[in-house]
């Protein structure tokens, strides 16, 4: 779930690549007729952020129960390369992506930015905060002051944690920034690294079941302008502006997809597994539980995206030095949801 981070280290670079391109190979790409199976079903390729886990469920379940072939779709989904889904996204590799608010910034907010749009979210608020062993104090921010935290190095991500830290009354340069890209975050607790931003859904439920007595607190619960969109779907512009249509049946199966897991967390998580079958059965489980509650909250339109938070985030990037200006309502549309 935090590849992401590293994705973010190679946007900028990959944004200069597509610039000196030019959008022909991409428009090229997604404007040509898309592939249609002998039966008569349309592929879409999505590119995931990560490895496939509960944030994912929708997608699986949509293709397992068959509302996306009753949409005239057939799904392909693949994992990220190594500059990320929204590139591939934006090269017309793949007409859908996931990837996250934050992450979305330096894409919007290039010289040249990137062809894409977030048509709907995945969960509702973002469920990212840090965790820690219990017997470490860090009940909240101020209670880093002292301690190793693993860090990923990147300004957003910094700027978030002194900004919280100093609000919580702590003194931001007394937290020892470790860099660390944590891939197992129960067997780092228990060694060097006292405190690690996770998200709760995955990261958060493997640390339960590993046995570990935990601190945790969201960043939402902080402040409120941190409740930005972690995870959302991306799309390629010139996709969306040539098979509109086809993006809007994609994402009603997709809804049906998530609204089923909603209902069934059970079922959900055993389809899940059926598909991706090196997945810990159990982690998946006991996740799928905890996060079938996040895919709507208190909505009623499944991947609604709402305009005040989507830019209050936004401008606090801007107003802190970490992006140039994103214009009010710019990079999302829930034009292609169903209601």
């Amino acid at each position: 779930m935090k590849k992401f981070k590293k994705i973010a280290l190679i946007l900028a670079c990959t944004i200069l690549v597509l610039s000196f391109a030019g959008c022909d190979s991409a428009d090229k790409a997604v404007n040509k007729d898309l592939n249609v199976t002998s039966n008569g079903l349309t592929e879409i390729t999505l590119v995931l952020d990560w490895t496939p886990n509960t944030n994912h469920t929708g997608f699986y379940v949509a293709d397992a129960l068959g509302y996306y072939e009753e949409a005239g779709i057939k799904i392909n989904i693949v994992q990220p390369p190594e500059d990320g889904a929204t590139a591939m996204v934006a090269m017309g590799s793949a007409q859908f992506g996931i990837d996250f608010q934050d992450s979305l910034a330096p894409a919007f907010t290039a010289d040249a930015a990137m062809p894409v749009t977030a048509v709907a979210a995945v969960l509702q608020h973002n469920t990212s905060g840090i965790i820690s062993l219990k017997e470490d104090g860090i009940s909240s921010p101020k209670g880093l002051e002292g301690k190793n935290y693993a860090t990923w190095d990147l300004p957003v991500e910094q700027a978030m944690m002194q900004y919280v830290v100093e609000k919580d009354g702590g003194d931001f340069s007394k937290v020892n920034l470790i860099p660390e890209y944590v891939t197992d975050e129960a067997a780092a607790l228990q060694q060097d690294i006292d405190a690690i931003w996770v998200y709760y859904g995955w990261a958060g439920i493997a640390c339960n079941l590993a046995g570990l007595d935990t601190d945790y607190w969201n960043f939402t619960d902080i402040d409120k302008v941190f409740d930005y969109y972690s995870p959302v779907i991306v799309a390629n512009n010139d996709f969306l502006e040539a098979h509109g249509n086809i993006a809007k049946a994609f994402l009603d199966a997709t809804k049906k997809g998530y609204e089923y897991a909603v209902e069934n967390p059970e079922d959900a998580a055993k389809i899940l597994c059926n598909a991706v079958p090196e997945l810990d059965a159990n982690l998946v489980m006991e996740s799928q539980k905890w996060i079938s509650g996040q895919y709507k909250a208190e909505v009623t339109q499944w991947g609604y995206i709402d305009q005040n938070r989507w830019d209050a985030f936004y401008s606090w990037l801007y107003e802190n030095n970490l992006c140039d200006k994103i214009e009010s309502g710019f990079g999302f549309t829930n034009e292609y949801l169903s209601k």
